[in-house]
């Protein structure tokens, strides 16, 4: 468990690297299903292996398959966590209904994790992007401070500058991004500074999976599946992060 949350601390901090986000939603008949963002950091290793072994590795040069259920973890370790502010009790428990799942693997190079959610209710999509900020919580720290370069993601989701948010009415799926607090979304682009030039080739993928083909998608580039029922879209990350609507858009399935 140690490593596993020391590999995830330095994921987190060193998104400054190259890394490949994508942003993957399931939905069945009924509008429930399964949410998952995901972040591929393999280009990480690279550094990793350029520092050796010993503590300048950080635990990192070891291969590790984990699984991590946020709802169990929080039971075993209620009475540390009653000891927090009320502040940070409230974002841990934000993460209740997910699960953590990260594959490393030093000789070939590998280094991803999945942050999957269920919902009944396509309508009530959580925010990934808040659960991404309150994942460090669990290590005690208070969170990852807005604004801040080493957490390109601080400044999104309920609590930053952005929100996102979905809807869907069995036929129609929208996913619409609003600028909340413009100052702040300033602030935070602005924070990146030099450390911006690293995101250029990172890339932020959605990947939507559906019940029944779609028969219309409101922006141009997107990719089908051969059955249609699921499509991609891609932008760049550094591109998101400063113009959230680059992802807002409409998709349309075939009828029943």
């Amino acid at each position: 468990m140690k490593q596993f949350f020391t590999a995830i601390t330095c994921v987190l901090t060193l998104t400054l690297t190259s890394c490949q986000f994508s942003e993957n939603i399931y939905i069945n008949e009924d509008g429930s299903g399964t949410m998952e963002f995901s972040m591929d950091a393999s280009e990480m290793m690279e550094m990793v292996a350029q520092m050796g072994d010993g503590e300048s590795a950080n635990g990192l040069d070891k291969a590790m398959d984990s699984t991590i259920v946020f709802k169990d973890f929080i039971e075993e370790n209620r009475d540390s966590i009653a000891n927090l502010s009320i502040e940070e009790q409230q974002k841990i428990m934000a993460l209740e209904d997910y699960k953590m799942h990260m594959q490393m693997n030093p000789e070939t190079k590998k280094m991803v994790f999945d942050l999957t959610t269920d919902f009944k209710d396509a309508n009530r999509l959580q925010d990934m992007f808040k659960a991404m900020n309150s994942f460090s919580n669990l290590q005690g720290q208070g969170g990852a401070e807005q604004n801040t370069p080493s957490s390109p993601f601080s400044g999104m989701g309920a609590d930053g500058s952005t929100e996102v948010n979905y809807s869907f009415d069995g036929t129609v799926f929208k996913r619409f991004a609003k600028v909340s607090d413009e100052q702040l979304h300033k602030q935070s682009i602005d924070s990146l500074g030099q450390s911006a030039v690293m995101f250029g080739s990172s890339k932020y993928t959605v990947n939507y999976h559906f019940p029944r083909a779609v028969k219309s998608f409101s922006k141009e580039g997107a990719m089908y599946s051969e059955d249609r029922k699921t499509v991609t879209f891609e932008v760049g990350f550094l591109d998101m992060l400063k113009d959230p609507d680059l992802l807002d858009f409409e998709v349309v399935l075939e009828q029943k």
